[in-house]
């Protein structure tokens, strides 16, 4: 039974914070902290991102008003806008970012069998970035173009959850195709990317490393085609054929054969053609594959929508990566709690529900559910059969 905890309190059972613990002392990041642990600057600002707070005075005015509750989850320190300030300053983000693999394993497993709409028992990921807008006087550091700043955030997600693998935050003028050389591809996997990704000498390691991809090709693709097959054109497919690269710079960098297939998207009128070094595939499927894409950018419009970060609460580097990973990691706590209490609702909603129960003394997933669970019911009953002998 909940005896008398708050929902954040129980937030924390779903966070093995043993091994936060290790990823604060690989960067020593409470060496000389006299108060204000990583922990609490960690939970004070999971709190701002589970409650939209707008600022560091308004995370103050918020957790100093919660008083003696704030001991009960785990903050021990007196808050204060300066001190978080300091501590998003100064402690490295490196130990938020390396908590938030911890959670993407823990999701992973939770999500394994997770069905995304396809029949296939690969790993298929989708790859893209987002761009957050930053203003250029307070973050020279990213600066973008002339007169505006921003950062990037590339991002590798797993279909089967909806499950950030690899994230990379860079400047705003970083090219994506750049990151293509940061990461580490699984065999056998299937990685499905825009044509902003079209790099051929880039792809071909996806080649020679067992990996498949889906990209959608450019219109001014110089090839020769060497075979095609039949296509139901029922279906909107209008070709699929295997060419070969004729540019010369091209040919070399990309030297074997490529499956090109043409497909007609009838909501949105437009002839789609892409590219894979998979050939066993139905192209069908291919095309399917590539319309799951859209997943990504679904991921990217949840979490500005639902987290914190488009307006940042410091105006340094490791300020700014130090929020986006922590907001990483409550995304990745939500999957978790959705997964582990089986609760049907959609990630936006149980946001929207812990943003105003945080500090209820209420079960989590009666919270969530509107229902008891079923060992509290039991363990109720069975204290109600003792007190009538």
């Amino acid at each position: 039974m909940n005896h008398g905890r708050t929902i954040f309190a129980q937030l924390l059972d779903f966070l093995p914070l043993h091994e936060f613990r290790k990823c604060v002392n690989r960067y020593r990041g409470n060496y000389k902290v006299q108060s204000f642990s990583c922990l609490d600057q960690f939970l004070c600002m999971a709190f701002a991102q589970l409650t939209y707070r707008d600022g560091l005075r308004d995370i103050e005015t918020c957790l100093r008003t919660l008083g003696p509750k704030l001991y009960h989850v785990g903050i021990r320190a007196k808050v204060s806008r300066s001190t978080l300030a300091d501590a998003n300053e100064n402690r490295n983000w490196r130990i938020y970012a390396d908590f938030a693999q911890i959670l993407i394993c823990m999701a992973r497993k939770l999500y394994a069998d997770e069905d995304f709409g396809l029949s296939l028992e690969e790993t298929v990921y989708a790859f893209d970035s987002t761009t957050i807008d930053l203003c250029l006087s307070l973050f020279p550091w990213a600066r973008f173009r002339k007169h505006k700043a921003a950062v990037k955030a590339h991002t590798l997600l797993d279909l089967r959850g909806n499950i950030p693998c690899f994230i990379q935050i860079t400047e705003g003028k970083t090219h994506d195709v750049n990151i293509l050389d940061e990461l580490i591809l699984e065999a056998g996997a299937f990685y499905v990317m825009d044509r902003g990704y079209i790099d051929f000498a880039r792809l071909y390691r996806f080649t020679q490393s067992l990996a498949f991809f889906v990209v959608r090709a450019k219109s001014n693709l110089d090839y020769v085609r060497r075979t095609y097959c039949l296509v139901d054109k029922s279906t909107g497919l209008r070709s699929d054929q295997t060419i070969l690269l004729k540019g010369y710079q091209t040919s070399q960098d990309y030297p074997d054969p490529l499956r090109r297939i043409r497909y007609f998207d009838t909501e949105t009128q437009k002839n789609l053609v892409f590219l894979t070094n998979n050939f066993s595939l139905p192209s069908l499927v291919v095309a399917q594959l590539y319309k799951c894409r859209w997943q990504v950018e679904l991921f990217f419009k949840w979490i500005k929508q639902h987290l914190k970060i488009k307006a940042f609460y410091g105006t340094s580097e490791n300020a700014v990566k130090t929020q986006i990973w922590i907001a990483v990691c409550v995304y990745l706590l939500i999957a978790i709690l959705k997964k582990e209490l089986k609760i049907q609702r959609s990630p936006g909603e149980i946001s929207q529900i812990l943003s105003i129960m945080l500090f209820e003394k209420t079960h989590i997933y009666q919270a969530l559910t509107g229902f008891e669970p079923q060992n509290q019911k039991i363990e109720s009953q069975n204290q109600f059969m003792l007190l009538n002998l």
